[in-house]
């Protein structure tokens, strides 16, 4: 039987009081953000998300304690956290990056939760709720699935992440799954992508089966050869659907190799990781259909009109996060009365944020992600 959600922000609400400790009326937070330096339009816009979520959770006994931590600056991380456990504070929202986990850990008597997605799993102190790579690549293989494909290929660049994108591949135990490693340098992916595709190969296939028609002259021959003259290659590749773990520019580089090489994409299925719906993917001409998982479409949009209708900006994509943190403790604290450790999070049932629908089953936070595709300069949610 499906088991019932639960729904953080709203009317479910009302009747949380009755898991309420007596002598644990209220409830500081702490936010760790860089408010100053160059980093500092990020961490005011998550200042403001928080007063959002505050507003929508409409309870006067959740208190906000912010402090400058700046931005991978262990020192000023430290004093802030301090700053921070000195106004009694049990768990805070953040730090923003993985990078500053180390000094985190150290705290151990507090509790952490962050919007970095390198890591789903419950790390001792610290809780990422990040869109991570294992949801994103669980939703793509569900996906991949119900198109029947079969022939599958991981794709992902030689960079700073290939290692742990390499583990998180292996902690998924796949099987029938082909990866493929390439080069960021445009030159050298294209060499890499034909060899791929078998491009040289389909290309003189071409040639071969060209000249068996040349010199007839039959009704027949001379369709087939009108026919060939119209394609680049001849033969099929040996993958129906692949995923790519990049973005921005490298993806696009990506894409554009598979297309000069003449990848069918009546056959092979394309998708990707990491969107949170740039529309710079339009103009992108390459490709007619790409599909990725991503948070709810429909929550995001109304969050970020309800953002700039507030404070006159649009907000950094991953203030959203910070939203349903706060959504999360609050939901965490009126269930058990208090929080006192990490194990406090380990909820039975779904939650369902802004983002979309959290599960925090077996120490790990897996987000259950809507599949979209680009179509007509629009995202459509398959």
């Amino acid at each position: 039987m499906k088991k019932k959600k639960i729904f953080i922000f709203f009317l479910i609400l009302f009747n949380f009081n009755l898991f309420a400790d007596e002598n644990n009326k209220s409830i500081k937070i702490g936010l760790l953000v860089p408010l100053t330096g160059a980093y500092s339009d990020l961490g005011n816009s998550l200042l403001n998300s928080l007063q959002l979520a505050l507003e929508e959770i409409n309870d006067e006994n959740v208190i906000i304690v912010p402090r400058d931590s700046g931005f991978n600056e262990k020192e000023k991380l430290n004093k802030a956290i301090n700053e921070i456990k000195s106004n009694n504070v049990k768990v805070i929202i953040g730090p923003i990056s993985n990078e500053e986990f180390e000094i985190a850990a150290k705290h151990n008597d507090l509790i952490f939760i962050s919007p970095s997605n390198i890591e789903s799993k419950f790390s001792n102190n610290i809780i990422s709720i990040g869109i991570s790579l294992e949801s994103q690549l669980l939703a793509l293989l569900d996906f991949i699935k119900q198109q029947k494909k079969t022939k599958t290929v991981i794709m992902y660049p030689e960079n700073q992440y290939l290692e742990l994108i390499e583990k998180k591949l292996k902690d998924l135990n796949l099987t029938n799954i082909k990866t493929f490693t390439y080069s960021q340098n445009p030159e050298v992916l294209t060499g890499e992508i034909e060899k791929l595709t078998n491009y040289n190969q389909r290309k003189r296939n071409l040639e071969l089966r060209k000249k068996m028609f040349e010199d007839k002259e039959d009704e027949q021959s001379v369709r087939e050869l009108e026919r060939l003259e119209q394609l680049y290659t001849l033969g099929n590749v040996n993958f129906d659907s692949v995923i790519i773990i990049d973005f921005g520019s490298n993806l696009k580089s990506v894409l554009t190799s598979l297309v000069y090489t003449d990848v069918n994409q009546k056959n092979v299925l394309f998708t990707t990781v990491n969107q949170w719906f740039d529309e710079s993917i339009f103009y992108e001409n390459t490709i007619k259909d790409l599909y990725y998982p991503s948070v709810n479409y429909k929550e995001f949009n109304k969050y970020n009109k309800k953002y700039f209708k507030i404070f006159n900006i649009y907000p950094n994509e991953i203030t959203i996060l910070t939203y349903d943190a706060l959504g999360i403790i609050y939901y965490a604290w009126k269930k058990n009365g208090m929080i006192k450790s990490v194990n406090d999070f380990a909820f039975k049932n779904k939650i369902q944020g802004k983002i979309g629908t959290y599960n925090f089953k077996n120490q790990k936070v897996i987000q259950e992600l809507n599949i979209y595709k680009t179509e007509n300069k629009k995202f459509i949610k398959f």
